[in-house]
């Protein structure tokens, strides 16, 4: 069985840097390294599924340049399909990410992400309802992730949420997602919810997987952590596909916990999006 995936969310263009601490207040610090490499929620979680055989296609914005050219060149080569990647008229979406030895900070600037609304997700709305499942962030507007979830629901498309970052799209998709995944940050503010299923991110801790009542601890392999950047949006694709094969949560955790392995085991968010070999190799 192939899995069927739609992504309705983010693409970006990320810039990371790599610092030996943080500056202080008006203090210029230099820097160990410079990556420019294709990103954003959306699209990191659809190269993701992608990479492990899922038939993906998403549903987003880029800016009218060269960067958008080169996000839309990446998805090509992952081979999802951008169908309903639009060009805005503002500029492509940027990242702006810092790692240093103790942890990772991100500045996102929208750009065109902040142009898909509701009128282009509704184009894509055959797509998501033949979708076994769809991915939905934190990263495009309110109007454009609620259309996608209602369209999701009524087709019985399962619906998988991370709400990062944590902002007005939650209320708007949580009462109709099947899945929410968090990170701890994220699962403070999310509170105590009533969703089928919901994973919280624990970084080498592995994840906790809550069914209902249930609660079941997954351990993470111990990995040389390279860089952080997209880990949390490989664990996502790989759950996404591993769910929708299984139907079982806690199954597609395991799964999903190599996966973030092996992404950070490497440089750049969507090249270090892992195959089948790869998570097999953790």
């Amino acid at each position: 069985m192939v899995v069927r995936a739609i992504v309705v969310g983010s693409l970006n263009y990320d810039i990371t840097v790599w610092v030996p601490r943080r500056p202080e207040v008006d203090e210029t610090l230099h820097g160990d390294r410079c990556e420019e490499n294709a990103g954003g929620k959306g699209a990191n979680q659809a190269v993701a599924a992608a990479r492990l055989g899922a038939e993906v296609a998403i549903v987003g914005c880029v800016g009218s340049d060269s960067r958008g050219d080169y996000l839309v060149a990446q998805l090509d080569a992952a081979d999802v399909n951008r169908e309903h990647v639009y060009r805005g008229s503002n500029s492509t979406g940027t990242a702006l990410i810092t790692i240093d030895p103790e942890d990772v900070s991100i500045v996102v600037i929208a750009g065109a992400n902040g142009e898909l609304d509701s009128a282009k997700v509704e184009l894509a709305s055959a797509e998501i309802s033949a979708a076994d499942v769809l991915l939905l962030q934190g990263e495009v507007g309110v109007n454009a992730a609620r259309t996608a979830a209602l369209v999701a629901a009524a087709a019985a498309t399962k619906v998988i949420f991370n709400p990062a970052p944590f902002n007005e799209v939650v209320p708007a998709v949580l009462p109709l997602a099947d899945v929410v995944i968090v990170n701890r940050h994220e699962a403070e503010q999310l509170g105590d919810v009533q969703v089928p299923v919901v994973i919280t991110t624990l970084g080498a801790q592995g994840c906790e997987v809550k069914v209902g009542s249930d609660v079941t601890m997954v351990d993470a392999p111990a990995v040389e952590v390279v860089d952080p950047t997209g880990a949390g949006d490989a664990f996502v694709g790989a759950f996404a596909v591993a769910y929708v094969d299984t139907e079982d949560a806690v199954a597609a955790a395991l799964i999903a916990v190599r996966a973030g392995a092996a992404a950070v085991s490497s440089v750049g968010a969507q090249p270090s999006m892992p195959t089948w070999e790869q998570i097999d190799s953790v």
